[in-house]
């Protein structure tokens, strides 16, 4: 059936040129493009014009056209296992991959069938290529032709331009071209990967501009497209080790225009879980630049809005950091206090979470340095109207690890802690957060008797004092009041102020 296809194809005249010729419209990259395919001359062929033709419509550039643009083969639908040495198949591969440089449109549900057709022909040679790149030996390499073309046709297929992400409701975004684009991915993938591929000679080709268009793509709105993109990048970082100096400040810079710019960016998770396998890699003692990445990257990544899309993947870089370097656990804790989210509550619970796991493995000389304003920062949440942000600072106490921390550093917390738990006791409105307050007031009493009845009976006089300032700012605005009021005497008497403004009103007047 496919051959009859073929052959029925190749009998028809050429519509692409007579339609070209009466519209008097040609194209000279397209045309070009076209030539150097079909003679094989791929080291002539430039990636922009490879990228114009791409960008014709499926219609302007019909594949039976393209299955002429064959290299040495003249039956590109021959399977692989039919050529006997490997120069062949590798003509035979730069024929099939020909076959595979025309994008179609997908989101045009009434397509002929004569496009269904040449849509299934295309799949099915990208599986073909798929299988044919993963069982390449490395015995034999692939030339820089071969190399050429491959990039010539993930350029065709992948670098696209996505529609700017406005909306914040985090719902992904389909391509309908995945039936295609996830054999493409695979084959890039595979490629990349293959024991084939020379570094030395495909660097010229897998270069900064490749892997900055290659990380453009993260901005897509399909989650199976970024997850190929994620495994595809952290491949090329680990074979093509000369780059990754380039890809990590790269990355960098995404993630300060997303923090610092505009806050729009749909990849950040895939990327942080690139940077996750990133940083396991680091040696000790941590280099200069990955620390200023932490402080300034990291601890600004709490900032946005969306932080709950990345958290996870966030929270799982900081723990490798500190995981590290144990002195690193003071410096995160001090970036969450500086961007707290007074005003989320959401994202309170969340900071709550990450304190948490960290304290579970911080340091006590690095928990020294930082207990008075953190826990000064856990006193307000103590008494935050939010339920969850209140019984989640509670639920710290819970912690066996933390509980221990607290016990040891008693002299200094307690003094912090107990005037927002007598709050709490008095006038908090949720029972629960109540009794959680409770058990902790009493963990404190069972601890520290003597603390506790200093902290309470200090607590009574600073009520005390508070109380006769508040009486003594009252009588300072009672004197003032009446000072004001003797030497104005319309300011203190309101009901002669009254009158005194109706006596002249025109209707008295008339």
């Amino acid at each position: 059936m496919l051959k009859q296809f073929l052959s029925k194809k190749s009998q028809k005249p050429l519509k692409y040129d007579s339609e070209k010729s009466s519209r008097g419209d040609s194209s000279p990259s397209t045309i070009d493009s076209s030539c150097a395919l079909r003679t094989g001359c791929w080291s002539h062929i430039d990636e922009d014009s490879l990228a114009q033709a791409s960008t014709t419509k499926e219609s302007s550039v019909p594949l039976f056209l393209l299955m002429n643009m064959t290299v040495g083969i003249t039956q590109p639908s021959m399977p692989f296992k039919d050529v006997p040495n490997n120069d062949e198949k590798l003509n035979l591969f730069m024929s099939k991959l020909s076959l595979c440089c025309v994008t179609f449109d997908f989101t045009n549900p009434n397509c002929n069938k004569d496009i269904m057709m040449q849509r299934d022909l295309k799949r099915r040679i990208l599986i073909e290529l798929v299988d044919f790149v993963g069982s390449y030996d490395g015995n034999n390499k692939f030339n820089e032709t071969t190399i050429l073309a491959m990039r010539g046709m993930f350029t065709i297929n992948l670098f696209r331009v996505f529609p700017p992400n406005y909306s914040d409701d985090g719902e992904p975004r389909f391509d309908s071209a995945w039936p295609h684009l996830q054999f493409v991915y695979e084959l890039l993938l595979k490629f990349i990967t293959s024991p084939g591929l020379d570094v030395k000679l495909a660097k010229k080709y897998i270069d900064y501009s490749f892997i900055l268009k290659l990380l453009d793509l993260f901005e897509s709105g399909d989650p199976r497209e970024r997850d190929c993109l994620k495994t595809i990048l952290h491949r090329l970082y680990g074979k093509f080790t000369m780059h990754r100096s380039y890809i990590r400040k790269s990355v960098n810079n995404i993630f300060y225009s997303f923090v610092y710019e505009n806050e729009k960016h749909r990849g950040i998770g895939e990327l942080l879980e690139f940077y996750g396998s990133v940083i396991s890699g680091f040696t000790l003692p941590l280099k200069e630049e990955h620390k200023i990445f932490l402080w300034r990257v990291l601890i600004p990544l709490h900032k946005p809005k969306s932080l709950g899309v990345y958290f996870q993947q966030l929270s799982y870089c900081i723990m490798l950091f500190i995981e590290k370097e144990q002195k690193l656990s003071s410096i995160v804790i001090r970036g969450l206090l500086k961007y707290w989210p007074i005003t989320n509550s959401q994202k309170e619970v969340l900071f709550l979470g990450e304190i948490e796991e960290i304290l579970e493995s911080i340091h006590m000389v690095e928990f020294q340095r930082v207990m008075v304003p953190l826990f000064w920062r856990i006193g307000c949440c103590i008494n935050s109207s939010h339920s969850q942000v209140a019984e989640k600072s509670l639920l710290l106490w819970n912690n066996e690890r933390i509980a221990n921390l607290i016990a040891q550093n008693c002299q200094t917390i307690l003094p912090i802690i107990f005037p927002a738990l007598e709050r709490n006791i008095k006038s908090h409105w949720n029972s629960e957060v109540v009794t959680l307050t409770h058990n902790i007031r009493k963990t404190f009493l069972d601890m520290d008797k003597k603390l506790f009845l200093s902290c309470h009976s200090r607590l009574k006089e600073q009520k005390v004092i508070l109380n006769l300032e508040a009486e003594k700012r009252k009588e300072a605005w009672k004197r003032l009041d009446h000072v004001a009021s003797l030497k104005h005497p319309l300011i203190g008497n309101n009901n002669h102020n009254n009158s005194t403004i109706s006596s002249f009103s025109p209707s008295k007047t008339s």
